[in-house]
């Protein structure tokens, strides 16, 4: 890698080299020699941005985080929008699917990962995480609010049906992810119900 290569562009080609290594390794194969080396750039790159590597990983997963709470973001704009089967079931594709998937079992293994993150952000950890857990939740009670669902649907329990579902259909890694179809369907059968029961406008 040139030496004038941006602090940002370096930091960007070093996140995006370790997802590929986590998603084709695991967390077990994620060490800095593969990161740089899936990068193409020498070693010392990644320890002249960061004071060491689990630092670089605690970068990555809030780097990571930040896009799953576009994503959230981006299902609570739609409700009253769409379908409320096709909006979920978009929501558990970009919040649940491989490199979430992915870097929890990584912030389960490296104790000094989890430091990291608590104090980056309250909770840490897996809570970095929750975001998606977060903003289904709120999606379906703006969608009961709007009568798109049923008034006395239980927003609990679907949402922990909808994230429980979604994360086996994802961790599922040897038959690799599911197809768009898979996940539409779990949305269907889980919302079913609900959305029949729900009054006439």
């Amino acid at each position: 890698m040139p030496t004038g290569v941006h602090l940002r562009d370096a930091r960007q080609q070093l996140f995006d080299a370790a997802e590929r290594v986590l998603l084709r390794e695991g967390p077990i194969g994620l060490t800095s020699r593969a990161v740089t080396d899936e990068a193409g750039c020498a070693k010392g790159v990644l320890h002249r941005h960061f004071s060491d590597f689990d630092a670089f990983l605690a970068e990555l997963v809030l780097d990571r985080a930040a896009q799953l709470d576009t994503h959230a973001g981006a299902l609570r704009e739609a409700a009253g929008s769409g379908t409320v089967a096709d909006n979920l079931t978009g929501a558990l594709i970009a919040l649940f699917g491989p490199v979430a998937v992915a870097i929890i079992p990584l912030i389960t293994f490296r104790d000094e990962l989890r430091a990291r993150l608590r104090q980056a952000r309250p909770g840490g950890g897996i809570e970095i995480l929750a975001g998606g857990t977060t903003a289904i939740s709120a999606y379906l009670a703006d969608e009961r609010e709007r009568g798109r669902i049923a008034a006395d649907a239980d927003i609990d329990s679907l949402t922990l049906s909808l994230v429980g579902g979604g994360h086996l259909l994802f961790a599922d890694r040897d038959s690799g992810p599911p197809t768009t179809e898979t996940v539409s369907n779990l949305v269907t059968a889980v919302i079913a119900d609900a959305v029949q029961r729900r009054p006439a406008r």
